[in-house]
């Protein structure tokens, strides 16, 4: 009996913990609330694999990029972006399950088969219509292509809805929102009804304006400690250090523990080359994580930092970002692993991890890769001044890094 009880409270735990594991949060923003014109395709990721790196992959007929866990041997994608400017990335999704096949989580497989052979949303029906069944997914697909093309595919292992981002039924304020539940699934299941009213609320309050770029979306959703439940900001209410001891609970905001990278797919106009797709991505725990711009052009030589290092198959900029988030979520023993030592990533003196990393993303995209992409999307792409740019922007985040790891004592670790 002793035995079973202790059984039945594993598995108990098991299940309150995995949904939370496998929940991201995501959009897609059309080019109608854009500030230039061009969609976003937006994943916040959560899992249980800290470790993310980026791959430049050859394909049957399309090369690509794509955010990897870095354990993993090849064949598997949870966001990314190929040559011809089609994009793809997921949500778990807990209501769309009709049947009781065991063997599931193919979701990554099946998003680097799609970036291998397609072009258009046409493409990616046509692949999933031909995919063997059962699918072995139950997820919620965001697609952009260089069309225009933008929508969701709510699948599971038999069938899928495609709900359409340009469609003004569907989406009549230019975009989409999907955490961890599908539209067409069952109703009051699923997970993430809280970060999507949170990402809900906010977004809401910046489309009629019409100037949502990736750099607001990591600035305001990425970073967000906003709880709509609760209706509180974290960086409004507890930014001074006199006011509260600096530790808060860490549940139901779009950033948490288990968010492990943050990436913003920005597309083309109809018309405009593929090749300026730009793949703005974070590794990492996002809040002490720096966004950098990929392009598939630059086929292998992407940013050294963001790709496997040559001591470990990790990628040093989500090595540097974890020790950051490793010492903001110190307590081991307990239930101290749900607390987060707020103080640290961001204060009243504007020395906070994610105060003084955002500084320094801002400046590489506002002097080095703005006016650099400004002058691409006119000439094309130079991948000689890519690379220059690159080693410029990797080498100011590499020294604000090792500051701020420095100032890490033994007991914070």
């Amino acid at each position: 009996m002793k035995r079973n009880l202790i059984y039945s409270s594993v598995v108990l735990l098991f299940l309150l913990i995995t949904p939370d594991i496998f929940a991201c949060t995501s959009a897609i923003i059309t080019g109608k609330v854009t500030a230039d014109g061009r969609p976003i395709l937006w994943k916040h990721r959560d899992t249980g694999e800290d470790n993310n790196r980026v791959e430049f992959f050859k394909g049957e007929k399309y090369d690509f990029l794509g955010l990897v866990n870095s354990p993993d041997k090849g064949g598997i994608i949870w966001i990314g972006t190929n040559n011809v400017g089609f994009s793809i990335m997921n949500t778990a999704s807990y209501n769309l399950k009709d049947d009781d096949v065991k063997e599931m989580d193919m979701e990554g497989h099946l998003m680097y088969g799609a970036l291998a052979v397609c072009k258009t949303l046409e493409d990616f029906e046509n692949y999933l219509n031909n995919l063997p069944r059962p699918m072995r997914v139950e997820a919620n697909f965001g697609v952009i292509d260089a069309n225009g093309g933008a929508a969701y595919y709510e699948t599971n292992n038999h069938s899928f809805v495609k709900l359409d981002a340009n469609d003004p039924r569907i989406a009549p304020q230019g975009y989409l929102i999907y955490t961890n539940f599908s539209y067409t699934g069952r109703f009051n299941e699923g997970m993430g009804y809280i970060r999507h009213q949170t990402a809900t609320e906010i977004i809401s309050r910046q489309s009629p304006l019409r100037n949502i770029t990736p750099e607001w979306i990591f600035n305001n959703l990425s970073r967000s400690f906003y709880h709509s439940l609760m209706g509180t900001d974290l960086t409004k209410e507890h930014s001074s250090p006199e006011k509260f001891t600096g530790w808060v609970i860490d549940q139901d905001y779009i950033p948490r523990k288990s968010s492990t990278a943050s990436v913003a797919i920005q597309g083309v106009k109809p018309g405009e080359n593929p090749d300026m797709t730009i793949m703005w991505t974070i590794l990492g725990y996002p809040p002490a994580g720096v966004a950098v711009p990929l392009w598939v052009k630059a086929g292998a030589n992407q940013p050294s930092l963001l790709v496997k290092s040559a001591k470990s198959d990790n990628a040093i900029a989500c090595d540097n970002a974890l020790a950051l988030k490793y010492a903001t979520f110190s307590l081991k023993r307990g239930n101290g692993q749900r607390y987060m030592n707020f103080n640290l990533i961001y204060n009243s003196t504007n020395r906070g991890y994610m105060q003084q990393l955002s500084a320094v993303e801002l400046s590489n995209n506002r002097q080095i890769y703005g006016p650099l992409i400004k002058k691409w999307r006119e000439k094309g792409l130079d991948i000689k001044e890519l690379q220059e740019a690159n080693r410029e922007a990797e080498s100011n985040i590499s020294r604000i890094y090792e500051t701020l790891i420095k100032e890490i004592s033994p007991s914070k670790q």
